[in-house]
Order: C-alpha cells, then structure tokens, then sequence
C-alpha cells in the first residue's frame, strides 16, 4: 500500500471492489490539492487462480486544508431503478465542521453523488447503510437518519445504547433492531413475564420502523435477558403467518457466544475460539448448508456450521476481511478471505476462497495459520467422511449407470431417425447389431439378406409411382405452410393420407422430425367451392337415377375404382408447423414426406390397401428468402378481382378457422349482405373462386375470407374463415348492423368424420329394418288370407295316394291335383296391395333413404 492510501473491500455480483482513496501529499507542495477515490473491479480467474482487474474508475475530490476519509461502503438499493448498487460514504473535516458525501458507483464505473450533509460532530457509533441510499447513525444516544429522497438529517423519537443490526422486515419495511434501557409500563395489563424480565435486568430489546415511525416488541427477536451481552444481529429470515412475525436469527455475545434464535426462543449456542467478537454475516454453500462466519477485533476469522448443533468447522487469523459471494461462478456462495501480508503490497495476492466443501482456492496462504477447530470434532468429521465417502461411490456408479443408459436411448432414437430418413431417399440403411451396443435383439440379426430379397426390394424401388402433381409452401404468419397436390388418379385413402417434414441437418441434439398439423382441402372443379370442412346444408338436388339392373350404365357413369365425388375433386394435403423455430437455423432444409394408404382395384372390387411411404421433395427456407417476402402470400386487387393463386388461397384456409352460420330472414330478402361484403367489408372475389370472397378491409379483419350462399331469398348460409375469434366477432358485429329486423343467425357445427361415419350406420340400419318389417307383413298377411290348403277336400291321405298310385290312371289324376296345388301357391305368393298401403310403405322407405343420402353427401364434404 502506498503512503497516504486508504483501502475497503466490497463483494458485488461476484467481483470484488476494491476502493483506494489516496490524499493529497502536502510534502510536495500546494500544486495538486486534489483527493481521488478509485475503484478497481477485481474478478477470479479459475485457470490461472488469480484475481484480475476488469474495470477501473475515478472520483476526483478538491481536498484543500481538508482531511477526508472513507467511512464506510456497502450495497443498497436505489429508490429509483430498485436496482442494489455499491456506495461509500467519505468524510470531509474542516476544523469542528464536517461535511458527510454519499456516493453511488454504476455499472460503468461513474460515481454519482447521492446526498451530502454537515454535522458538528463526527460519526463515530453504528453507522449503517440501508435503502434508499440512506444512511443511519447513533449519537448521545438518540438515533438519526437521512436519505437521498429528504437530504435532510432526521431524529428518531427513540433512546438507545446500542445498534445491533439493520434490516428490512416483511411488511415494515426498515426495521433497527436496538437496545434501550427498560420502560416499564403503569398499566394492569402488560405483560407479567415481559415486565418482570425488563425490570430484573433493566435494558430491553425494541424494533424501531423508519417509514412509519413505529415501535416492535424486541421479544418477537429475542428474549430482554440477552440485551445486556448481544453486540451484534443477522436476521436470517423473517416472514409473516397468520399475523404473526417469524423470525430467524444469530446473535453473539460478548461472552465470546454464538445463539441461534427462532421465533424469540433460543434454539442452540456455541462457543467462540476467539475474544471480542465484533460482527456476523451467513452464506449459503453448494451443499445447502448454512454458514455463520464471525469476525473478530483481533483480526481473526471462524466460520460455524448450523446442523444438529451450531460448531465451529474452521478458524483462521491475521484475517484482514472476510468476504461472501460467487466469486467462482458456481451458482452458490463461497468465502473471500483476505489475508495480511505485509511483504506484499498486492491487495488480493494473499486470499483463499472456500465453501467448506469441494471449492478450495488458495494463493500464498502459510498452512500453520489453518488452526483445527477440535480434536473431538476432527475425530468425528472423519468417521462421517468416511461414511459419506461410500455413499458417494454409490450414488457416482448410479448416476454413470444412468448417464449410460440416457446415452444409450439417445443413440437409439437418433439411429432410427437416420433409418426413417434413408427410408423416404429410398437408400439402404443397415441397421448396427445388437450385441456390439450391448442390447438384445428382438428379431435375429441377418448380417446379409438373401439375394432374392434384395433384388426385389431394388426392382420395386427403380419403379416408380407418381401419386403428387405439385409440391408447394407458403409463409402466412408465424407458420409455414407445406402443401401436396395429388393426382386425380391416385387411389389414395384420404383417411389415411398424411405429410411429416424431416430436417435434412445432421443435428445430433435435436431430433430431425418436425411437429406438424395436418389437413386435407378439397377443390370441386365443377363448382369451383373449396371445403376443408363439412357443414349441415342440404345437399344439391339429385339428377342422377340408378337403374340396378343395368351394369353397363353403371359402370359408364362410375368407372373403374373411383367415385363421382373423387373425380370431380383435387385433393390437396397440407401440413401446417410454426416457424420461428426453424428460422432459429438461418438456413433450413426440410424433406417432404407422403404417408397414404393405396387402394389396390382389380375386376371392378376393391381389394385390401397397402401403406406407401413417399418422397415428395425438398424445400429450402432462408432467413433473407422470408425477409424479402418471397414465400408470403400475395393478395392483390385487379379490376374487381384478388389475384391470388390457387395455393395461395389454400394456405390462408390451412391457418384459419372455419365458421359456418345459417341465416334466416321471415320478412325481407337478404340482398344487403352482398353489398355488405363488397361495400362495407371491401371484399373482392377470387379468380380462380368466384365463390370465396378475400376481405381487403385494413385492420384485423383483414385476409378473413367469406363463402355466401342463398338457398332462397330468405335463407342462406355464410362461411367465415378467420384467424382467431377477435376477427369473428368483429364481423359479426358488423353483420348485425346491416341485417334486417327479425333476422335469425344459428351457428351450425361441423361434425367429424367418425360422428357422421357412426350416423350413416344407424341410418341404414333404419333403412334396412323399414323395408324387412314392410314385406315381412304384407307375407304374414298373404299367409293368413290362405284357405287352398286348409279345405277338407283338399286334403289327400296316405290311403288315397297309395290307391292312385296303383294304375296308371291314377298316376296321371295324382300328377294333375299336384300341378293345381302348385299354381295355387304361385298365385298365393303374387298377391296384390291396395295404393293406400303401397303409398304409407313407399312414403317410409324414401323419409329413410334421404336421411341416409343427406349423411353420406356430408361425410363426402367433409
């Protein structure tokens, strides 16, 4: 150290701050009157385990037949930011006048000025820094304070001796915790312990509130039988339940004792191995244990553990500061200790930094100075390290078992990731065996199949099949948009078609299949109507008759393996994924995969399906590609029409919402809701649709598109797709004003596959079951009007067929009456129904049959 410099340390966010204010040296002359303060930011290096400066800074003081000091400095918040920053608080003595600065150092190591005051005295007793900044002093026994928010010194309505600690307490905000001597109070109904106990030993503890200028029982922290030898406090917590204060805290005595307190009741005490001890800070250590370092007038250190029992775990001397922070970096505190070295003017050349545990940093540290506690306590510490050092074996093969078995998954899951990947570029993944892994297989392990099978699987490969007619994407939003258009003459499932996209990066981390949604969108070329979804409208009028027996007619009008509604359809399958996590890669390359189910046609009958795995290509997606716009969707106006493309339009229905509504008006046609659409909306229809109209109007609403269709002047239903329902409800907002009075709108929800898959069976069920009860009574009916085969003379016993059959005559006459009895049955069996009945059975046929058409037309909607 120089002469004339004074030195304070300071822990702050894992750096130490070392202050250095150097006076003026009047020896050389009146040329430089000037007193700097400088800071030096200090962190550890763990390679080189050293501190090295990282940042510096200056204050620069006018100093004329002026003595200034350094007070103190510590960490407290700032009223303003609410941000904890350093402060110093430095002396400037001119006779009997002394002048009191404040300090605040930034993080850009720029000092600013807080508050200054004079006194006519010098601050000599617990001087304390707490928030605000402001600053706490005792002085002839009455408390004073000041802050940066008043700059104005204040006086506490209090007496006391002494501070023993400052602090915040949950719900009082800044509490001093002191000692006074004993006010016992006149009243009947204080207290006989507490007042018995205040007048034995005639001082007691109170808590003192800045803001609200309130007095606290001091019994809630400790009892008044130790306000005659407690020097100093921690509060290590403090909470309120129920109303009640909790409090936890550590006091020492000058009795060379350390207490442990909980709730006003001591829990355990220790003896001290030095005297005078003078102040006590805790720090937290990676272990979550709960250190009690005390420092001593002799400058001497111990630090007491808090287990069972407080004891004191180690000691050390000739400590010049002690300090508690993350200097390491570990995520948990650590002790500073700051040794003196008088050989070395280097103020952190001589440290150790430890937690007591498995963090030993040292650097020119003599070993003799390292005092154990106790040899009992030694002799005990080694048998419970030996204990723990089995346990910790054990616990170390368990978690290298675990970490081994997590390795083991991992490679797995990115093993069967690379198959799927050589699965879909159609190149032959050998799969690693088994054993080698040191798994069991589930199925023998063939290092070389057979050539037949190989040949095969490459003959079926080299043929190709071309299900896809165009692949496409789009960027609507926060989501990308991938879209697969099929070929009309693909006999693919739709209830089995599927895209997954796979990264085509070799990313060991992440896995390459990215999460994504499927939907599958329909385009009627006839009509030129888009559905992604089916909803309850009555189906268009059917122009077709069947006629069953004529198998050319039918086969004229449905061909080979297809229906009616799969020619007339583009089919379109579409996954929809977020974006923003692919761009977090700058430049992505994803493969498109086709998963369908094929159906196999042959003579006219369809045969069991087989699942196909396809690669449809590959897309590419770049962060300056997005930027530029050159996937968004274009929508643009041209003489009345939007120009956007077929794909286009596909991926704002991919992203949106569908909402259909059934509006019904009893009185006036709803021709307004047209000129709503054109006019208030600004809508334009498409040119590839002229069904779907695209909403240009600025604002939310904007990209919502609608489908308006009359069923009648007086009903129609109207089709919204929209982002979210805030878009929803503005434009039916807007709807309502423009339609007539005593209109009616009714939500019509779409059902699933499944749910209409299940209403179609029990429709024809129902079918099935109206005609078998219809013809099973018109036969009871022809049954019961019989009367051929219950006459008496008809009847022909054994005797009398056993007489015919003996002639020929009687041979011919026998064969005659059965030939009657067989016309009468035919005739029986023909029998005729009035219209009345034929009408109810015909009427009850067909209610069943149009039931069961309206579900099989909207399950092929949807």
């Amino acid at each position: 150290m120089l002469l004339g410099e004074q030195e304070q340390f300071l822990s702050y966010n894992g750096e130490v701050l070392v202050f250095q204010l150097s006076k003026p040296n009047h020896m050389e002359g009146p040329a430089d009157n000037t007193a700097n303060l400088c800071v030096r930011r200090m962190v550890f290096n763990r390679d080189t385990k050293l501190f090295v400066q990282k940042s510096s800074g200056a204050f620069s003081m006018r100093a004329s037949h002026l003595k200034t000091e350094m007070v103190c400095c510590g960490c407290t918040t700032d009223s303003r930011t609410g941000i904890i920053l350093p402060c110093v608080l430095l002396k400037k003595k001119k006779w009997n006048n002394v002048k009191y600065l404040l300090l605040l150092l930034h993080s850009s190591n720029q000092f600013e000025q807080s508050f200054h005051f004079k006194l006519d005295y010098e601050l000599k007793e617990d001087i304390r820094l707490f928030a605000g900044p402001s600053v706490l002093w005792r002085h002839a026994n009455k408390l004073f304070y000041i802050s940066s928010n008043t700059s104005v010194v204040q006086s506490a309505p209090v007496q006391l001796s002494s501070v023993v600690w400052t602090g915040e307490i949950a719900d009082e905000g800044t509490v001093v915790l002191g000692i006074r001597t004993a006010c016992l109070p006149e009243s009947e109904d204080a207290d006989k312990f507490s007042l018995s106990d205040r007048a034995t030993w005639g001082t007691e503890f109170f808590g003192y509130t800045i803001e609200t200028q309130k007095v606290l029982p001091g019994t809630c922290f400790m009892p008044n039988a130790y306000s005659r030898v407690v020097s100093s406090v921690y509060v290590c917590k403090n909470e309120r339940l129920k109303k009640q204060l909790q409090i936890s805290l550590v006091a020492i005595t000058r009795k060379n004792q350390i207490i442990w307190f909980q709730n006003g009741l001591p829990k355990g005490v220790c003896e001290l191995p030095y005297e005078k001890p003078c102040s006590v800070k805790t720090a937290l250590t990676s272990g979550n244990d709960l250190l009690f370092i005390v420092s001593f007038a002799s400058e001497n250190s111990c630090v007491v553990q808090r287990r069972d029992s407080l004891q004191v775990a180690s000691k050390w001397q000739k400590v010049k500061s002690v300090l508690v922070d993350d200097f390491i970096g570990s995520g948990c505190e650590q002790l500073l200790l700051l040794f003196k070295d008088d050989s070395n003017t280097d103020v952190l050349s001589t440290f150790k930094i430890t937690d007591l545990g498995g963090v030993n940093y040292t650097s020119g540290i003599n070993y003799k100075h390292d005092v154990p506690a106790a040899e009992g306590l030694q002799e005990n510490g080694l048998l419970t390290v030996k204990a723990l050092e089995k346990r910790l074996q054990a616990g170390h093969t368990s978690v290298r078992e675990l970490l081994q078995h997590l390795r083991l998954k991992k490679k797995v899951i990115l093993e069967s990731c690379r198959a799927l990947i050589d699965l879909v570029e159609e190149r032959t993944h050998i799969l690693p065996n088994a054993r080698q892994e040191g798994l069991v297989s589930l199925w023998d392990d063939v290092e070389n199949p057979p050539p037949s099978l190989s040949k095969e699987t490459s003959l079926a490969s080299n043929v190709p099949e071309h299900f896809t007619e165009k692949l496409w994407h789009r960027v609507v939003g926060d989501s990308l948009v991938v879209g697969i258009k099929l070929t009309e003459s693909s006999y693919l499932s739709l209830s089995d078609v599927s895209l997954s996209l796979v990264r085509d990066q070799d990313l060991s981390s992440i896995s390459p299949i990215i999460k994504c949604q499927n939907k599958i969108i329909k385009l009627n070329k006839a009509f030129s109507a888009l559905t992604v979804s089916s909803c309850q409208i009555e189906p268009p009028p059917k122009k077709l008759k069947l006629d069953l027996h004529s198998k050319g007619d039918l086969k004229k009008e449905f061909p080979k393996g297809s229906s009616r509604v799969q020619q007339n359809r583009a089919k379109t399958v579409i996954a929809v994924t977020s974006l923003s996590p692919l761009l977090a890669f700058h430049h992505v390359c994803c493969m498109v995969v086709l998963h369908a189910r094929k159906e196999k046609h042959q003579n006219d009958c369809l045969q069991e399906s087989k699942k196909i795995t396809l690669l449809c290509g590959k897309i590419l997606l770049s962060l300056e590609d997005i930027s530029n716009g050159k996937y968004s969707v274009k929508m643009l106006r041209d003489n009345s029409f939007c120009t956007g493309s077929m794909e286009d339009i596909l991926a704002v229905l991919a992203v949106s919402v569908k909402f259909s509504f059934q509006i019904v008006s009893s009185d006036c046609t709803l021709t307004p809701l047209n000129s709503w659409l054109l006019g208030a909306m600004e809508c334009t229809p498409f040119k590839e649709c002229h069904d779907h109209v695209f909403c240009h109007k600025a604002g939310n609403v904007y990209g919502t598109i609608f489908n308006w269709t009359l069923k009648s002047p007086f009903e129609g239903v109207l089709i919204i797709y929209c982002r979210n329902l805030t878009v929803l409800f503005q434009c039916l907002h807007s709807l309502t004003r423009i339609l007539p009075p005593g209109c009616g709108i009714k939500f019509l929800r779409s059902a699933s596959k499944a749910a209409l898959t299940e209403q179609l069976a029990l429709a024809l069920e129902k079918e099935m079951l109206i005609s078998k009860s219809s013809f099973f009574s018109k036969q009871t009916k022809a049954e019961n009007s019989l009367t051929w085969g219950n006459k008496p003379d008809k009847k022909i016993n054994d005797a009398a067929v056993a007489s015919l059959l003996d002639t020929e005559e009687g041979v011919q006459q026998f064969r005659k009456k059965l030939q009657k009895e067989r016309e009468e049955s035919v005739l029986s069996m023909n029998q005729t129904m009035n219209g009345a009945q034929y009408q109810k059975i015909a009427l009850k046929i067909a209610e069943a049959q149009l039931s069961s058409d309206m579900t099989v037309w909207r399950l092929s909607k949807s």
